[in-house]
């Protein structure tokens, strides 16, 4: 009798990144410099309320990002997202200019 070899069920296709990956966080601030090659400085503002006293307060946070095509301006308002590390401070890139 011959040997009944087991077969698994067939794997489904993986998914694409976007599915599987969580999403990346993005920002929209203003480009505050731009003299950098291929790198931006873009300033976001927050109002968040303090802790103890309730009073909104600002919070300003800069975050160096990638531009590839060096598109950004200073004054620029731009969307930036997360991405890997890309040298000793730049973890964001430039996803799009929004207003000139």
């Amino acid at each position: 009798m011959p040997e009944q070899a087991t077969q698994s069920p067939p794997q489904p296709p993986p998914l694409p990144a976007k599915y599987t990956r969580s999403a990346r966080k993005t920002r929209v601030g203003e480009v505050i410099s731009n003299r950098m090659n291929k790198t931006i400085v873009v300033q976001t503002t927050t109002r968040v309320p303090h802790p103890k006293f309730g009073k909104i307060v600002k919070q300003i946070r800069r975050f160096y990002a990638h531009d590839e095509e060096n598109k950004a301006k200073t004054g620029d308002t731009v969307r930036i997202m997360e991405t890997r590390p890309l040298s000793k401070l730049k973890r964001w890139r430039l996803v799009e200019v929004l207003q000139k």
